[in-house]
């Protein structure tokens, strides 16, 4: 007799949290391998750039450190 397949939890449906300036993003792989976002990179460069900071930059590197 086959096992049954699971559902998939609520929790699984359920998106994730992410910040409010990217409400609306979306990424998705084409069937050809090719990413498809609603935002275009130059956006999702510009809001890393201002929210993440770069250890290379600021010299908190661990093996600087030590």
């Amino acid at each position: 007799m086959p096992r049954k397949k699971k559902q998939p939890s609520e929790s699984r449906r359920a998106r994730p949290s992410f910040h409010e300036r990217l409400s609306g993003f979306d990424i998705r792989i084409n069937p050809f391998g090719e990413m498809e976002s609603t935002y275009e990179i130059d956006q999702l460069n510009q809001f890393l750039n201002e929210e993440v900071k770069d250890k290379k930059i600021d010299g908190t590197r661990k093996d600087e450190e030590e």
